[in-house]
């Protein structure tokens, strides 16, 4: 069977992959997004404590194997009575992970801006809450883009991990292809080609709305401000 004909044959199998694989993808950097904003404000506007453990969850989901998060979440938790299936146990374990790389990248675009606009507000007799949601984080986000699309397409190839245990999401959809035709080779370049399709399609609409959110004084390219 030549690959033409064995794409014919079992993309639409393996397509059927993909709505498991979007969704895990979606779940997990919602997860990761609202996660992220807590331990910005942890990170930046914390008191000591609160930063300590912001901090903390951040070097140590930086600082170890996400195959290793997932398989504690998957196998460890119901040691201690926590069971989940794998696509929950897999949203977590990615939702968590990037959770603390986009902390990251906020932190880095909130701190990028003047310090003088938070002192400004709140001398205006905004909360900190206020301060942050209609001065700092309109900015910071434009701002970011950049970075979390790199992020949201690096999370969208992480999906495969979920595999591991057992979720027949697009990658585990070639294994058993290749195990049902033994064409390993023609299975996975398929699945390369997707992946390839999805992390194009994520990357240039996240370029797009990088230049449509864009504001002239606001965002930097290259490391100067426009």
């Amino acid at each position: 069977m030549d690959f033409i004909e064995f794409g014919m044959t079992w993309m639409p199998f393996l397509l059927e992959g993909v709505g498991v694989t979007l969704g895990l993808w979606a779940v997990a950097m919602v997860l990761g997004f609202c996660l992220a904003l807590l331990l910005v404000w942890g990170r930046v506007y914390g008191s000591k404590p609160i930063y300590l453990v912001a901090t903390t969850y951040v070097e140590v989901f930086r600082g170890t194997p996400m195959l290793v998060q997932l398989f504690f979440i998957y196998l460890g938790l119901p040691e201690i009575g926590i069971v989940l299936d794998p696509f929950s146990a897999a949203a977590l374990a990615i939702g968590l992970n990037t959770a603390a790389y986009q902390a990251e990248y906020f932190r880095g675009a909130i701190q990028s801006l003047p310090s003088g606009q938070m002192v400004a507000a709140r001398a205006m007799g905004m909360s900190r809450f206020q301060a942050l949601r209609d001065i700092i984080l309109p900015q910071a986000g434009r701002r970011v883009i950049p970075q979390w699309s790199n992020e949201a397409v690096v999370e969208l190839k992480y999906t495969s991990i979920a595999y591991a245990i057992g979720l027949t999401e697009l990658t585990a959809r070639a294994e058993q292809v290749g195990y049902q035709t033994f064409q390993f080779l023609e299975a996975f370049t398929l699945v390369a080609i997707i992946y390839l399709v999805l992390t194009g399609i994520v990357a240039q609409s996240l370029d797009l709305l990088e230049r449509k959110t864009r504001i002239p004084g606001l965002t930097y390219t290259g490391g100067k401000m426009e």
